[in-house]
């Protein structure tokens, strides 16, 4: 491949890489998989020299990881917490009701939206189902923990990819 076509390679595993970076945040971005693909497109433009496909499969597991991890923990710990499976679907219903209808907010709308969006969804179920306030409130306080520890893991999976292709780049 002639240098143009390395060079456009390399911008669009950058880009690809922030927009992953990004992503982390905003719940409707992919993050951990789209710096996967950004480090690929990578390490097809450099011809898996720096980037190999031993360093990719290790990156991807960290992707497959991270993904797993932010469903699982955070499934597990409200669960533990005594959040129902009724309420875990409330909050996944109203995250994306919540996240698509404040989508057209800059930035942080369908953030706040999801975030708000599940706590009330789980919140309705939960006061739906059982009737008690104090056992609603003890079961968002429990989604809220799950989901923040979730959170630090899936960034500290992806301050780890980062560091990974970084180290391979200018290493």
């Amino acid at each position: 491949m002639d240098g143009a076509g390395v060079n456009l390679l390399h911008l669009l595993g950058y880009a690809l890489m922030v927009l992953g970076v990004i992503g982390v945040v905003l719940p409707f971005l992919p993050g951990p998989p789209l710096i996967w693909l950004g480090a690929f497109v990578w390490a097809w433009g450099d011809g898996f020299v720096r980037i190999n496909w031993a360093i990719l499969a290790a990156l991807g597991a960290l992707a497959a990881l991270a993904w797993a991890s932010e469903l699982l923990l955070t499934t597990a710990m409200s669960r533990r917490a005594g959040v129902s499976w009724k309420a875990i679907a409330g909050a996944i219903v109203g995250g994306l009701l919540g996240g698509f209808l404040l989508v057209g907010v800059p930035l942080v709308g369908a953030l706040f939206g999801a975030l708000l969006g599940a706590v009330l969804g789980m919140f309705v179920v939960e006061w739906l189902d059982k009737r008690n306030l104090r056992r609603a409130l003890r079961a968002i306080w429990g989604y809220w923990v799950s989901t923040l520890l979730a959170s630090l893991l899936k960034f500290a999976i992806v301050l780890a990819m980062l560091f990974i292709v970084a180290w391979r780049i200018w290493g």
